[in-house]
């Protein structure tokens, strides 16, 4: 399995200012393998140009697709043209830096050597411009099928007859036609078309319709493999014509499985240790034996298995293992703790540290938390939070708070919307379980989140300023009564609801950071330290969040005299959310 090993695609060599990126995670071989379609980032934003290069002979094609955002590529089968979704009308400008709200995408077709003026637009929902959508095409090659979805909660299913090509808008048939639940397409055998669902089943499970009679009745579709109670099913892989890797989550870490995709019996588990497999990383499919996938966890930087499943036994070989030099995972522990957030429900912690580090209350201790999009926060290498407790004596602790998706839809559905408070009650008595347990103190306690772990920080903050010595947010979402008015935050409304809501005005309010700043009047309290960090062209959370919260903390500490703890903010130039951003303009 190993060879000489020469660069494909080297971004280094693609712009001088080292401002454009390879999105890692979206690519697409043709069913040849000769063609690889992938998408470049420019400046951190979101925004994606497709290009497509030879394989074999290094060419790269004259195709460019623009204006192209959160989406698959799909290929069909006889290699000339791939499915992708993005807002190829959109007016104004598309670089990540404009603030205007993005609706109405499309679904589109293009054909290779074609201008992408000419794609056919193969699903669009003038009707529900809030609809985000994307494409697959079934393995066989026969069928398109498209997920229309709101937000991150639910999708239809709608599938295309393809087999005669596309050469205009091809007609749309439902299979699911409620917006209820998730559905993600697997595989299919024939008619019989896998998909995995959370209807009726929170943690998910595997299930197959017959497409041919979709009855939208879920009583009439077959339970390949059932929900499992316990444990949340993070995604399944079809591989090898008769096989389905299935991932869970189990107590915030990953598990894998063999399964018989018709039958659904368990063929194997594979033993891991504790931490994570990620869907991007994972390699597999039908028309060959062999699965590679990576493994990270606290202590682990990465190691790339191999399964070659035309053997009988099945055992993971080891391709490749990252190793830092001078660093000894021994040295460490980690472990996993479960402490009682307000309304007495159990919340895991994660506490990474050097051996024999005594809990007298006089360490420092980095604290991080998400809750929410169901996303779940496994075990993940941070070189330098190892760096500074291995040389500094502190403890790196991850909280798995609701509202994420660690312990299925429940536990999601348990931090958002209505009930988003919970998230917020359960990172703070995070805090005061470290507190109390003389991990450290609230001086030496230093927070952090990004994102929707940004609203975290603004929010915390704002509740329990004693609670902190450090609060750091990034690239938060601070003003929870107008997010939905830009880019892309109409899509975040079924997760945390809109203030254009009667219902959610008051709840959003009264936990919105930018409108709860209450800097404590008496002498012997403050707030504590916090920065802030965004990007000038973040388009998913834009930067007018983080500003804002920033004047506001500097404006109300002008009224306090007593507010000698610093507020600052750091803003990145040509860099956004996360994802394309150079090693130098990586926010932490």
């Amino acid at each position: 399995m190993k060879g000489d090993v020469k660069p494909f695609i080297d971004t280094n060599t693609l712009n001088k200012d080292g401002n454009i990126g390879l999105d890692s995670s979206i690519y697409a071989f043709s069913d040849d393998g000769l063609i690889l379609a992938y998408e470049l980032i420019e400046s951190g934003s979101d925004w994606r140009t497709v290009h497509f290069k030879h394989v074999e002979k290094g060419d790269i094609y004259k195709d460019k697709l623009e204006r192209v955002k959160f989406t698959q590529l799909s290929w069909t089968k006889d290699n000339k043209g791939i499915f992708y979704a993005g807002f190829r009308e959109k007016k104004g400008k598309a670089d990540g830096s404009e603030n205007d709200a993005n609706k109405n995408k499309k679904l589109y077709y293009h054909v290779l050597g074609t201008e992408q003026s000419e794609d056919i637009v193969v699903a669009e929902f003038p009707n529900n411009p809030d609809y985000v959508v994307d494409g697959r095409v079934s393995n066989c090659g026969n069928y398109l099928i498209v997920n229309p979805a709101e937000g991150s909660d639910n999708n239809l299913i709608l599938i295309a007859d393809i087999r005669n090509g596309v050469k205009t808008k091809p007609e749309l048939e439902p299979i699911i036609s409620k917006m209820e639940a998730n559905y993600f397409f697997i595989a299919n055998n024939e008619n019989q078309f896998i998909f995995l669902t959370n209807k009726d089943a929170d943690n998910y499970k595997l299930i197959s319709i017959d497409i041919t009679n979709p009855n939208p009745d879920p009583k009439c579709w077959k339970e390949i493999v059932p929900e499992d109670k316990n444990n949340k099913l993070e995604f399944a892989k079809a591989v090898h014509d008769k096989y389905v890797v299935l991932c869970y989550t189990e107590n915030v870490k990953s598990a894998l499985q063999l399964h018989d995709i018709t039958s659904g019996k368990m063929i194997k588990k594979f033993q891991l240790d504790i931490g994570t497999v990620n869907f991007g990383s994972f390699f597999g499919d039908r028309k060959t034996p062999h699965v590679f996938f990576n493994f990270e966890s606290f202590l682990t930087p990465g190691i790339t298995y191999h399964c070659d499943l035309s053997k009988e036994t099945f055992d993971l070989e080891v391709i490749h293992e990252i190793k830092l030099k001078d660093f000894d995972r021994e040295q460490f522990t980690v472990d996993q703790v479960f402490y009682e957030s307000t309304d007495k429900t159990k919340i895991p912690m994660y506490i990474v540290y050097k051996k024999g580090l005594k809990k007298d209350g006089t360490s420092f201790a980095f604290l991080t938390g998400y809750g929410g999009f169901s996303d779940s926060i496994l075990p993940y290498f941070v070189v330098n939070r190892l760096v500074v407790i291995s040389n500094f004596d502190g403890f790196h602790c991850v909280a798995n708070i609701r509202g994420g998706g660690e312990y299925g839809e429940k536990w999601h559905r348990d931090g958002s919307r209505e009930k988003k408070q919970n998230s917020f009650n359960d990172f703070q008595a995070g805090a005061e379980f470290l507190i109390n347990e003389k991990y450290t103190n609230n001086k030496l306690l230093s927070v952090s989140g990004g994102s929707n772990g940004g609203l975290l920080m603004g929010a915390c903050l704002n509740q329990r300023p004693d609670l902190f010595g450090v609060v750091f947010a990034e690239v938060g979402v601070m003003d929870m009564l107008r997010y939905d008015k830009f880019t892309d935050g109409h899509e975040w409304v079924t997760e945390y609801g809109s203030a254009s809501d009667p219902k959610f005005f008051p709840i959003l309010y009264k936990y919105s950071p930018l409108h709860n700043v209450r800097i404590p009047d008496q002498a012997d309290k403050q707030y504590p330290a916090v920065m802030l960090a965004t990007a000038d062209h973040d388009d998913r959370v834009s930067p007018l969040h983080s500003l804002k919260f920033a004047a506001t903390l500097q404006y109300e500490a002008t009224k306090h005299i007593n507010q000698k703890n610093p507020f600052i903010i750091r803003i990145e130039k040509d860099a956004g959310h996360y994802a394309g951003n150079s090693l130098d303009k990586e926010l932490i």
